[in-house]
């Protein structure tokens, strides 16, 4: 039977439509299963003074998403996938803003002027000598009494195609903790759709004066909360670290790890070997030790892997920095009750902070920390997450 003309136009003009709506059908399926990434502000409180401190939630296309507040800088939390896709939160934290005020262990925190230990709260510069807080029996640690994870910053987020993140800023005053120079300071905040957190870390001088930052988020990849995580597993990609004294202050050798419980150059359980009698986990209560990246230049390299074996979840740190400190959450001992009233004991966690080694200023065989007026400190870290 044959069809008349304008039936057959009309025919053809409704294929073209069911053409062009089966085109267009796969992207409006890709919004609705992952969606653009976004950044989010609200409320989180306000300090005794009255001054706010604002929650800003960043969320990738596939529903990863990292909460950090102006509070600090602190990373409140890190939701992440496991190998069926489920989210859990790997950071451990607290709920209120309150909480975090009192903090003593720097969960999440940006940590600076200094990261890690100054020995004997004091150091040396142009023949000068600069007396710090001593905070941790007679040395200074993470940059003193109020360090910088105890200020508000400036916050300024920003979206983009791919990638959604903050910028913090502020100015640490000439003296503050003891530091010399007005100290500059920018760290941006930048989660992508690769499921990736970058921390870039930026700072100017007015004087002479000293700078290691680092990121210090207590991690557990099978969820805060779960249990310890002594059965993760971890390579470390360090010929050698830093071995300590009584007071948790490297002697300046830069040992070998081979044959010893330090060895993480292959994949091994975090619990594998720390009971074992040995004089430095029996200074650290555990593992507290800086380690010596196997890098040359600059470059941004894998410095350490982590896999969590139930979830399937695995993080990958790499890092500009020389070193990074291993710790097994070792001061945890279940009276600090964190998210939904988690207690958070002993080996809940591990740490994986990338920096320039422990009291560098004082040793002068270890990479510098110093930092001029016309320099600019730059560091950068980027925290990967995937499953298996």
């Amino acid at each position: 039977m044959r069809l008349r003309r304008s039936s057959l136009l009309t025919f053809l003009a409704l294929l073209f439509l069911a053409c062009a709506c089966s085109r267009q059908a796969p992207q409006e399926d890709s919004d609705a299963a992952g969606g653009k990434p976004t950044v989010a502000s609200q409320p989180f409180g306000a300090l005794p003074d009255g001054t706010a401190v604002e929650l800003i939630t960043l969320t990738n296309a596939s529903g990863m998403s990292v909460s950090v507040t102006s509070y600090g800088a602190i990373i409140t939390s890190i939701k992440v996938p496991d190998r069926a896709g489920e989210l859990a939160d790997v950071a451990l934290g607290y709920d209120t803003l309150d909480e975090y005020v009192k903090d003593t262990s720097h969960f999440g925190a940006l940590i600076g002027r200094y990261a890690n230990r100054i020995a004997k709260a004091q150091f040396a510069l142009d023949s000068k000598t600069y007396k710090l807080a001593r905070n941790d029996g007679p040395n200074s640690l993470h940059g003193g009494v109020q360090g910088f994870d105890k200020f508000v910053w400036k916050a300024e987020p920003f979206e983009r195609p791919t990638e959604v993140g903050v910028v913090f800023t502020r100015t640490s005053p000439d003296g503050e903790e003891g530091f010399p120079g007005n100290l500059a300071v920018q760290a941006t905040y930048t989660l992508t759709n690769d499921n990736e957190l970058a921390l870039e870390l930026n700072a100017t001088t007015d004087k002479p004066t000293v700078v290691n930052l680092t990121q210090h988020t207590y991690f557990n990849l099978a969820g805060e909360g779960s249990g310890n995580v002594l059965n993760h597993e971890l390579t470390v990609d360090a010929n050698r670290y830093t071995p300590v004294d009584d007071k948790l202050i490297p002697t300046g050798e830069l040992a070998r790890v081979a044959g010893t419980p330090f060895d993480f150059r292959t994949r091994t359980a975090i619990g594998a070997r720390i009971g074992l009698d040995n004089a430095q986990l029996k200074l650290g209560n555990g593992y507290d030790h800086n380690f010596v990246l196997n890098r040359e230049g600059n470059d941004l390299v894998l410095a350490a892997r982590v896999k969590e074996a139930k979830s399937g979840r695995i993080l990958e740190v790499h890092t500009t920095e020389p070193g990074v400190q291993f710790y097994t959450a070792n001061h945890l001992d279940g009276t600090i009750k964190g998210k939904a009233g988690h207690a958070y004991a002993k080996h809940d966690a591990f740490c994986l902070e990338t920096q320039h080694f422990p009291d560098s200023p004082n040793q002068s065989s270890f990479p510098t920390t110093r930092l001029d007026p016309g320099q600019t400190y730059q560091s950068r870290t980027v925290f990967a997450f995937s499953a298996q």
